[in-house]
């Protein structure tokens, strides 16, 4: 059982059926269980690891993913790269729902969750200058243009703990601290696949304005346009897979060789 591309989808993302002979694989990890059984498949001619991040039927709360367990589960696959479709709110005018983003930074304002494999008496400093791949940022936007999407080419995601929306004060905050798009799931997804040398994109679907705009945000006006949103959100996925770079030419496999003190 092994892959070579991961999947970790988020909501509006739990429908693995496009992939090609797909079987079950219950795994369990020294960090405990995954968010559910991850599915293995071919999509476009590569062979993936599909895992829903929210569990089935999304009933796990964002603080509560066991991230650990998640990225272990994929590295114990032989996964070299994760692309990790998510739902954000926009904090800029120009990024409407309907808009996805391919976001080059972040800013973590989680408290309460594991963001680490370090530690029990190994200590390790990974540097997150760049926290995504290149090359799988690459790889997704080309892919979003080549489906017809509107796509932004970069911005930061703050990621907050949740699982309740900001306040309008918050919101003004983020927006104030240079952030353009707000989730709460990307850390520390990101940073474990990059502390597991596995390459990482995440590719943000908007659904929202959050706070600052005017109207409060609601879990039923998000997924009524993940719903609108979920087919082209798919094909940039599967897209992505297909033009991913069947070798790694970028820096992440070598990304903790310099981490230790």
């Amino acid at each position: 059982m092994e892959a070579e591309i991961g999947i970790i989808g988020g909501t509006g993302m739990y429908d693995p059926g496009a992939l090609e002979g797909a079987t079950e694989a219950e795994i369990e990890t020294e960090y405990g269980s995954p968010s559910g059984p991850v599915v293995l498949g071919t999509l476009r001619g590569r062979r993936v690891a599909f895992l829903p991040r929210h569990g089935r039927g999304h009933t796990i709360a964002p603080h509560e993913i066991n991230y650990r367990a998640n990225i272990a589960a994929m590295r114990s696959l032989g996964v070299s790269r994760i692309i990790a479709p998510s739902a954000v709110g926009s904090l800029r005018e120009e990024l409407g729902p309907g808009r996805f983003v391919v976001p080059d930074q972040f800013v973590d304002m989680t408290r309460t969750r594991r963001g680490t494999f370090s530690g029990g008496g190994s200590v390790s400093h990974v540097s997150m200058a760049d926290p995504f791949c290149p090359e799988a940022r690459a790889a997704a936007l080309s892919a979003a243009g080549g489906a017809g999407l509107g796509v932004t080419d970069g911005g930061t995601y703050i990621c907050i703990e949740g699982p309740r929306f900001s306040t309008r004060a918050e919101s003004r905050l983020f927006r104030a601290a240079g952030a353009d798009i707000i989730g709460m799931t990307l850390v520390p997804e990101c940073q474990l696949a990059r502390e597991a040398r596995i390459c990482y994109v995440t590719v943000a679907s908007v659904t929202d304005y959050d706070a600052w705009k005017g109207e409060a945000v609601t879990a039923r006006e998000v997924r009524s346009t993940l719903e609108r949103n979920a087919a082209g959100a798919r094909e940039i996925v599967a897209r992505t897979v297909e033009g991913m770079p069947a070798e790694r030419r970028c820096s992440c496999a070598s990304s903790m060789d310099d981490a230790d003190i």
